[in-house]
């Protein structure tokens, strides 16, 4: 049973990638660009130009889908018996037993050589929570696969890890 009480470790990360940052930007700068020339400097764009209404609609929407991706966070939570993922901003929760860890190890990760990039990425090797930075926890699982979570504090969450599968195997 989960506990309601404080988290053994507890930890979020904002993604800071700049890069990433400007590339999303540029949906929502270009649709207000044509907002700007179609609504504001009254030229049409295109044969059939969709109505004013909807370039700024759909200028506004993407703005909001912009703003809701740059503050999505990992967090990350170590309860008893079970370690909690969360890319908060996206709903997205992901509850890991500890009694299925078999080891945790803090680790170097390259994102993108390694896994891909940012964000939540599987491959035939496992499943890696990433948010910025070179450092994480591996947690090799008695399935067989592994799981890496990206953290500032590595040293820290595999301590704890294997603090809490040590009293719980006792």
């Amino acid at each position: 049973m989960p506990s309601k009480s404080e988290p053994l470790f507890y930890e979020e990360q904002p993604f800071r990638q700049l890069r990433l940052r400007i590339l999303t930007a540029i949906p929502p700068v270009v649709m207000t660009l044509l907002a700007i020339w179609q609504v504001g400097l009254g030229h049409r764009w295109g044969k059939q130009p969709m109505s004013n209404g909807s370039v700024i609609g759909w200028a506004v929407f993407l703005w909001l889908i912009y703003l809701r991706l740059i503050t999505v966070t990992l967090v990350t939570e170590l309860r008893p018996g079970e370690l909690r993922i969360r890319m908060r901003g996206l709903w997205r929760s992901y509850r890991i037993p500890l009694n299925k860890v078999k080891s945790a190890d803090a680790v170097t990760v390259d994102a993108v050589r390694d896994w891909g990039g940012y964000g939540i990425r599987s491959t035939s090797r496992g499943t890696a929570y990433l948010a910025g930075g070179g450092q994480g926890v591996e947690l090799e699982m008695t399935s067989g696969g592994v799981i890496v979570i990206g953290s500032l504090r590595s040293g820290e969450l595999a301590s704890a890890i294997g603090k809490q599968m040590a009293s719980s195997s006792a």
